[in-house]
């Protein structure tokens, strides 16, 4: 197994906001994160699921719906005034309902998976930069994409879109950040979550008729995730991290 000494170094006492941990990557993350001496804030709607995951690492709740730009704002302001700055912002709330065919969407739910997956990593970006481009240290945003970005997949016409749309910001992110705030997407593959089991359930598209055997656990993306805070994963500074890359895995100690 790699020595992650090195990259968990990069959080140690950092202070550190996760969007959607209550389940899933993103209770992972937050697991994985307090474990490397992260100063934690959930930012999410309050549930008793993030509140068990906010109790279990040391974190601090932040009510937030990703969906208002304000209320991201706040959650942001919240950190800065807990910590007094914000070192890592990560891009994690997602849904993948409406999975539909285009003509039998409901538009309502569909605004809504666009507000929450594109939207959200729009105002959390849109609230992080500034605070972190006036620290000296400057600061990490990292989204949780997918390989939906890339290939339209029957059903999936906003997660794809949303995804698609979440990798662009990263990439006009970067070209606004300056030198000091790093900006980086992660495409986890697919990963034994509850959306996974939302997915097979469905039975749309290839992904759905997927083993269970072939997700990878939430953990490997929480590794992904804290090693993207470190300089060691510079090269992709601006760009995606694929976690099905053979390379990747190798480099970060995950194997079957």
């Amino acid at each position: 197994m790699q020595d992650t000494t090195s990259w968990a170094k990069a959080v140690a006492g950092k202070a550190v906001l996760i969007t959607g941990a209550s389940r899933g990557i993103g209770a992972a993350t937050a697991r994985r994160f307090a474990e490397a001496g992260a100063n934690l804030g959930l930012a999410g709607r309050p549930s008793a699921a993030l509140q068990a995951v906010a109790d279990a690492v040391g974190a601090t709740l932040i009510p937030c719906d990703v969906a208002d730009a304000g209320q991201v704002a706040a959650a942001v302001q919240t950190m800065v005034r807990m910590h007094g700055r914000l070192d890592v912002l990560i891009n994690n709330a997602g849904v993948i309902e409406p999975i539909a065919l285009l003509t039998r969407a409901d538009p309502d739910a569909w605004g809504r998976q666009i507000d929450v997956n594109l939207k959200g990593v729009f105002h959390g970006m849109r609230a992080a930069l500034p605070v972190m481009q006036a620290q000296a240290e400057g600061g990490t945003i990292l989204t949780v994409g997918s390989g939906a970005a890339y290939n339209p997949l029957e059903g999936w016409s906003g997660y794809c879109a949303s995804k698609a749309g979440a990798m662009m910001l990263t990439k006009a992110a970067h070209l606004e950040a300056g030198r000091r705030v790093r900006v980086l997407s992660l495409s986890p593959g697919t990963v034994a979550t509850d959306m996974q089991r939302a997915i097979k359930g469905s039975g749309v598209n290839p992904v759905s008729q997927l083993d269970w055997a072939a997700h990878v656990p939430p953990e490997w993306p929480a590794e992904a995730l804290l090693w993207m805070c470190s300089p060691d994963a510079d090269d992709f500074r601006g760009a995606e991290v694929a976690l099905r890359d053979e390379a990747i895995r190798e480099r970060l100690g995950l194997g079957r």
